[in-house]
């Protein structure tokens, strides 16, 4: 049986990689070698025994009861801790189950319902019968980076089932070269429909980045990590552009992903897989930022690396470094996690101001009849939103909107604007604000007090993330990105941005304080002072200087009572 999933000399070659694998298509069945002992315990797994353990005591590691107790405990940083440090072997049931659980964390209810995936299946090809005919994969796929990781043409067939099942019940999906080979490394510890699961609960997670799915979010995603390894590997990227003065760093960071997904080894990939589907893409930039260290210290003391041999093409040579890595898996990560000053809020940042450029200049620099159409080509509202925001608002002048519109994101003024609430009409409810307000992102937040001061927010997340809970289980205090910014519109005229989008300084804390909420206030801005609070009443607020907007009181006097509060969102968003 072994012969037939592989030739002698492939199991010479992968044999230290321990992968799992499906056997000859005749045999109806998945197999997997007990190098792993690895896939779910239904029935289309068995264990072969054609190989047997090597003999040794192993170290005293977590059980996956003890991870599931703690995740139900919503103790989401040990949950962490654990992955990060307990090197489970590449032969260790655990994963069978762990993996999982872990993506089953982001699933929806309605994808949790037993029967789903094969219903889909049905639905696409008509049958749950695995064709014998390729299957054509979808547009979104990179076909020059469909790694199977040793699959046989069963396994490949069937990650191609599943690739086309989650393209069809994910149509928003444009562009996502890495589903493939993640599909292929699932497919190694459980069963198609338990894969698909877990790349449906990657795919559809809201509180992390784990799959890129448009061609922006790639691109966002690999100008980042140019970004922060500007930062972080300063001696590596030095070196790099001396030994190559042409060098265009763009060329060697848009294939990041491919030094991890394509070069590392088997057992380097699973741990870091261990942590990526608890912690998100974060882990990969971590591992990218090592590779590349590792590789520049090579590089000074390994003549492979020389900078004859790789200065004509350095991103080649770092896949093909990463594949000889001269570190295990343990000392890898161990690396990767001991980064100082790489924090969520850090990546977030750069990631935002990243995405901000570009799709502001894919409006600018756009041809297309309908984004001109939608908005006037000096950035101002079109005559409709001119004629929309008279009808409704009781506290936007033309005059003042033509500034705020100015102060927008560009890509939001390619919309029209819609009331969404207003005490004028519905009440001064805070529960009636949520009800009408919570689900939509970005909104734009009015206040006019009775003293005829104008000013509010635009407030980049949905108001309903005040529900979110954090690692701990705890709702989080605050929320938002540093898109949001304060503005005032009467007496004064003044925008006040996120003070960190300038610079890629970490500020801290109390400097990312941007939205928080409950069922008593709402609050704006936050640090050494509330840049807005409001009452449950919408009737009294105060607002003070705070570190998050470095920002004035936005009223004289510090304290106010509403006139109208306005909530505005965007058509087509």
């Amino acid at each position: 049986m072994v012969g037939k999933v592989f030739g002698l000399k492939d199991l010479e070659q992968f044999s230290s990689r321990r992968s799992s694998v499906y056997v000859d298509p005749e045999c109806e069945k998945f197999f997997e070698l007990p190098l792993f002992i690895a896939a779910s315990s239904n029935d289309i797994t068995t264990k072969c025994q054609c190989w047997q353990l090597s003999p040794g005591k192993e170290p005293a590691l977590r059980s996956y009861t003890e991870i599931q107790q703690l995740l139900q405990q919503g103790k989401k940083r040990d949950v962490k801790n654990i992955l990060r440090e307990n090197s489970w072997p590449i032969n260790s049931p655990i994963r069978a189950q762990l993996w999982p659980m872990l993506c089953g964390q982001h699933l929806t209810k309605q994808q949790m319902l037993d029967g789903f995936y094969w219903e889909m299946v049905h639905q696409v090809f008509g049958t749950t019968e695995l064709s014998e005919k390729p299957i054509m994969l979808p547009a979104f796929v990179d076909a020059t980076h469909c790694l199977p990781y040793h699959l046989t043409s069963t396994g490949r067939a069937v990650a191609d089932r599943i690739v086309n099942v989650l393209g069809y019940d994910c149509p928003d999906i444009t562009y996502s070269p890495v589903l493939y080979p993640i599909t292929s490394i699932l497919l190694h510890f459980m069963s198609e429909e338990e894969a698909y699961m877990c790349l449906a609960g990657l795919v559809g997670s809201k509180e992390k980045v784990f799959i890129n799915q448009t061609k922006l979010q790639h691109e966002v995603t690999w100008k980042t990590v140019m970004q922060i390894a500007k930062k972080h590997t300063k001696s590596a990227i030095s070196y790099f552009q001396r030994i190559c003065p042409g060098l265009k760093l763009e060329r060697v960071f848009m294939d990041w992903c491919w030094w991890i997904l394509a070069g590392l080894p088997f057992q380097h990939l699973v741990r870091i897989m261990d942590c990526y589907f608890h912690e998100g893409i974060k882990v990969l930039y971590r591992v990218a930022l090592v590779v590349l260290n590792l590789f520049h210290k090579e590089c000074q003391s390994n003549n492979e690396w020389s900078p004859d041999n790789i200065k004509n093409d350095i991103g080649n040579a770092l896949i093909k470094f990463c594949k000889k890595i001269p570190v295990s898996p343990a000392k890898l990560l161990h690396a990767a996690f001991s980064i100082r000053g790489l924090s969520t809020q850090y990546i977030s940042r750069i990631f935002i101001k990243t995405e901000m450029l570009l799709k502001s200049r894919s409006v600018l620099n756009s041809g297309s009849k309908q984004l001109i159409k939608s908005r006037s080509s000096d950035n101002l509202p079109t005559s409709q939103s001119q004629v929309n925001i008279q009808m409704m608002s009781h506290t936007l002048t033309i005059r003042e909107l033509f500034t705020l519109w100015s102060w927008l994101p560009v890509r939001i003024t390619m919309y029209q604007p819609v009331l969404l609430y207003t005490t004028e009409e519905h009440g001064c409810s805070l529960t009636t604000f949520y009800v009408r307000v919570e689900q939509h992102e970005p909104t734009l937040l009015m206040i006019k007090t009775c003293n005829n001061e104008v000013f509010g927010a635009y407030c980049s997340s949905r108001w309903f993330e005040r529900n979110v809970k954090d690692d701990k289980g705890q709702r989080q205090a605050y929320f938002g990105t540093g898109e949001t910014f304060l503005f005032s519109l009467y007496p004064e005229r003044a925008k006040y941005p996120w003070v960190g989008i300038e610079g890629d300084k970490d500020l801290g804390h109390s400097s990312e304080l941007f939205m928080a909420a409950d069922s008593k206030m709402i609050t704006i801005g936050g640090g050494e002072g509330q840049a807005i609070w409001m009452d449950e009443n919408i009737r009294f607020g105060k607002t003070d200087g705070c570190k998050t907007f470095n920002n004035p009181p936005l009223c004289p006097s510090g304290d106010f009572e509403i006139r109208v509060l306005e909530v505005y969102g965007f058509v087509g968003i």
